[in-house]
């Protein structure tokens, strides 16, 4: 599984994250990217069809929601620490606050604790303003 950690420390020295849509398939097939700003990995989930669960409004598929906030905090501990392997997530709970428009959306996540074998991170995804959140997710992560 080194890998994932060469592949990681490559993209952060280039501060290049293109690469995390070939390391996470699941990332690729949602059309997700990432960025840094301020050492916060923003994720970025660009609007599909495919992406939309209710047609009649049409809003974002809960599922959807729930694997960007996952990727945005997976991202965010990859790029915060020094590990062999990809997280695995151990617990994951969702808040729906609103629908999700029919648009690209965004999510950040900040690790609210680290330790040798466990992380704790709170992931928010928004559309138009991060002061306005659409889903949030705390999340659990075993560490390799």
């Amino acid at each position: 599984m080194t890998g994932f950690r060469t592949t990681f420390q490559r993209m952060k020295l280039a501060n290049d994250f293109s690469g995390l849509q070939q390391a996470v398939p699941y990332a690729r097939f949602l059309g997700v990217s990432a960025a840094v700003e301020n050492g916060r990995v923003i994720t970025s989930m660009a609007y599909a069809d495919r992406l939309i669960g209710n047609t009649a409004l049409p809003a974002l598929h809960g599922g959807t929601l729930a694997a960007l906030l996952e990727l945005a905090a997976l991202f965010q501990i990859a790029y915060e620490i020094d590990t062999e392997a990809m997280p695995r997530t151990v617990t994951i709970t969702i808040d729906y606050m609103r629908s999700g428009a029919a648009r690209d959306t965004h999510a950040r996540a900040q690790a609210t604790r680290i330790g040798r074998r466990v992380a704790n991170v709170r992931a928010e995804a928004w559309q138009d303003d991060p002061a306005r959140p659409i889903a949030a997710a705390n999340i659990n992560f075993l560490l390799a």
